[in-house]
């Protein structure tokens, strides 16, 4: 499957002739690069379906300078994300990505009118902090949302979510024991390895029903 970058550094996964087009953005820890945004890159990418992974500006300075930058300001993030929309743009499209990346998304979601979001471990509240979750735009939400979340997520929980009574056009794909990469405890017999599987399924079948299209993804 091709590879390559777009002269910023954009790395796209998928058929260089591919017309539906999945974007993901990396959260506040890793960049476009970090082996989660790539497995999945890799395991959806298809010769119908190219998936693009950018970064936000605080986390190219920080990998450029070797230093830890806090994130970017909300309206950066907000212009960085309506940017590559509107630099990758197609009739159908999906928007998401890892924790930061995925909530960005789906603030600018329902304006910008993707077919999709895909959000990989929402940050629902800050760890430790139940006290003003990040939900209020997620009642209403019109954009179908599929949300792949670990049941132990320090970021949200599945009693968590469950309570904070969320558009019905957001669906779960729990991922058993995970934390917020979705890596379970050793001892809860469940393993990364299938957590990621898992949540690469529901991905598939997601994307499948938003396009009313049976893909290869191969």
């Amino acid at each position: 499957m091709a590879q390559k970058t777009d002269g910023k550094d954009i790395i796209i996964d998928g058929g260089d002739r591919a017309n539906r087009t999945l974007i993901l953005a990396p959260g506040a820890g890793a960049g476009k690069e970090h082996y989660f945004m790539g497995y999945f890159a890799r395991e959806l990418a298809s010769e119908k379906l190219r998936i693009v992974r950018f970064n936000f500006p605080f986390m190219d300075v920080a990998l450029k300078t070797g230093r830890r930058r806090p994130p970017d300001t909300q309206p950066i993030l907000l212009e960085t994300w309506r940017t590559i929309i509107s630099k990758f743009r197609t009739e159908e499209l999906i928007i998401g990505g890892k924790s930061m990346g995925g909530r960005i998304a789906s603030i600018i979601a329902d304006k910008e009118k993707p077919n999709g979001l895909v959000c990989l471990g929402y940050p629902f509240h800050k760890p430790g902090n139940l006290e003003n979750p990040r939900v209020e735009h997620l009642r209403t939400i019109k954009t179908p949302t599929l949300i792949c979340q670990g049941t132990r997520d320090p970021f949200g929980t599945k009693s968590e979510a469950d309570s904070y009574q969320l558009s019905k056009k957001i669906s779960f794909q729990w991922l058993q024991d995970g934390d917020h990469s979705f890596k379970p405890r050793k001892r809860s017999g469940h393993t990364e390895v299938d957590n990621l599987a898992t949540s690469v399924k529901a991905i598939k079948a997601f994307v499948c029903k938003i396009f009313n299209k049976n893909y290869n993804f191969r």
